[in-house]
């Protein structure tokens, strides 16, 4: 195939593409984006019968986290190799492991054997949204990014929140291994398109050199650090599992400081926290995911264990969550795409979430949905301009030639952000329900005797986590002896333990408002840039590729 010259791009990259190949591009990226965002919470519905067909409940949590673990620590490494060999190859791998990840997944019949399927689709999906915002950087200049940063936003949004829905809908009707499958074909529709379409973006500089010593610390410090927290749902601070794996992720950490500062040319260069916009979005991107992550969590378990919905239909409940998300989310991008204003704008969002984890934290067993749905709503307009924001004024803050770098590093702290968040959300919950659930059951209308053994027990708790009838539960899970004695009061039990579990959720969110409060006085640094149509002469767009865009270069 005839090679077609480098092609310099003076002025917006986008100048040297077909607005029709743009469109196809943005499209395909966001499809994989969504594809991406949608798998790590899709699994959750199904886990019930993939431990029931698979035998693996000693080890299931790890589907989660094998996909979190290599999602997470993954993005960083892409971010640098795709500003220096360029976007379009590092994707097109990316989106080739995360289908075989997806197929593997598919097709486990042990438990093991999905653990592994699943850290290899995160492996690929962890390019998919650092990357995915980077392109949106490199195709269009810093005037227009603002309103397709805000649909990559919320697209993220949709995927993350619908995602248990659509894994419980999957699950009863066809089968969880589809879960798995329905990527393949989505999947290699982005795969075609990337391949016709995207040009390699990369900046016109000397061979390019690869930090393998930052890499390989990278990947050592934060995997102590993610297992310290995810086994942080059933351990405590102190426990060698938790405080024991964070402490030596810490202290790795610091190591890698040390290499990247000596480093030619770092997988995370340190010095780029010397940039004051870059500075301030990471820690306002960080605190803000502290803070969302929370409602995105208790809410959907509230509502089964109070309301005593399904998986399925807890995932239906939040979409007043997810409708003020995606509302707010495409406005602002718009908004700053008119104006080349954000500052207000990043102010305003984590002051709303606040205002929304407000309402939310007054939550009661009592609470009418129509106005836990307002409230959610609320919390929602918040978030969507968090993840769009602070995205563009990382890419603006940057060279060219660092946007993938920059982009990831911010996406790096928006998971770490989260998993902080429920770590320490759950520490906070489960705090409050060891208090709430004995002065619940006392000040019920039971008798002492009752209320001091389902006190004590933990009896009453333990039935937290099932769903569905939970007088029949606590019935069942009483010695038989008791059983006729409990029978009468169950009415009474089962409105305390809502009573409790309600106060338990709603103080989640009180240390959520903190998160958010905390992001607003960062975000007063932050000094606003006027967003513009030009950039710097550094980009160089490779189109030798048979495709489109040879076309289109002509």
């Amino acid at each position: 195939m005839a090679s077609t010259p480098l092609i310099d791009v003076q002025s917006a990259p986008s100048a040297a593409l077909d607005p029709r190949v743009r469109a196809q591009i943005v499209a395909a990226v966001m499809l994989g984006l969504f594809l991406a965002a949608l798998d790590q919470t899709v699994v959750g519905t199904a886990l019930p019968r993939i431990v029931t067909d698979l035998h693996g409940n000693d080890i299931y949590t790890w589907a989660f986290t094998a996909y979190l673990l290599t999602a997470t620590i993954s993005g960083p490494i892409y971010g640098k190799l795709s500003d220096l060999f360029g976007r379009r190859p590092v994707l097109l791998f990316a989106v080739a492991v995360f289908l075989v990840g997806s197929l593997l997944s598919g097709v486990s019949r042990e438990m093991w054997q999905l653990v592994g399927s699943r850290a290899l689709q995160g492996l690929g999906a962890g390019a998919l949204f650092p990357v995915a915002l980077a392109v949106i950087g490199d195709l269009f200049d810093a005037a227009e990014r603002g309103k397709y940063q805000g649909l990559v936003g919320a697209v993220f949004g949709l995927s993350s929140l619908i995602g248990p829905a659509i894994g419980g809908v999957i699950t009863d009707t066809i089968g969880w291994h589809w879960i798995f499958f329905v990527n393949i074909p989505i999947g290699l529709v982005v795969f075609a398109v990337i391949w016709r379409t995207l040009p390699t973006v990369r900046p016109a500089a000397a061979k390019p050199r690869i930090d393998y010593l930052g890499a390989t610390v990278l990947v050592a410090a934060l995997v102590p650090i993610l297992i310290g927290l995810s086994n942080k749902q059933s351990g405590a601070w102190a426990d060698a599992t938790v405080g024991g794996l964070i402490a030596a992720g810490l202290a790795i950490t610091a190591a890698f400081v040390w290499i990247e500062l000596r480093s030619a040319d770092p997988i995370v260069p340190i010095r780029l926290f010397t940039n004051r916009s870059f500075t301030i979005s990471v820690i306002a991107m960080f605190m803000a995911s502290m803070a969302f992550f929370t409602p995105v969590v208790f809410l959907p378990r509230w509502f089964q264990v109070v309301e005593g919905a399904t998986a399925t239909q807890s995932g239906y409940q939040i979409l007043a969550l997810l409708g003020g998300l995606i509302v707010s989310a495409i406005l602002s991008g718009q908004v700053v795409a008119r104006t080349g204003r954000y500052k207000l704008l990043a102010l305003g969002s984590p002051v709303v979430l606040a205002v929304g984890l407000f309402l939310l934290s007054n939550l009661r067993a009592d609470t009418p949905l129509p106005l836990l749905w307002s409230w959610m709503f609320i919390t929602g307009i918040g978030v969507g301009p968090i993840f769009s924001i602070f995205t563009l004024v990382v890419q603006g803050a940057v060279p060219p030639r660092q946007i993938g770098t920059a982009t990831s590093s911010l996406t790096l702290f928006q998971q770490i952000g989260g998993t902080v968040g429920l770590a320490i959300a759950g520490t906070v919950f489960g705090a409050r329900l060891a208090e709430e659930l004995p002065r619940q059951l006392a000040e019920s209308s039971l008798p002492p005797q009752i209320a001091t053994r389902l006190a004590t027990s933990g009896g009453a708790a333990g039935q937290l986590v099932g769903v569905g009838d939970l007088g029949k539960a606590i019935l069942a899970g009483a010695p038989p002896e008791a059983q006729a004695q409990l029978a009468p009061f169950i009415p009474e039990i089962v409105a305390a333990i809502h009573r409790a579990f309600s106060l338990a959720v709603a103080s989640t969110f009180a240390f959520g408002i903190v998160a958010a409060v905390v992001a607003v006085a960062v975000v007063l640094f932050l000094r606003e840039e006027r967003q513009s149509a030009q950039r710097p002469a550094t980009t160089t767009f490779d189109t030798r590729r048979p495709s489109p865009l040879a076309e289109s270069g002509k």
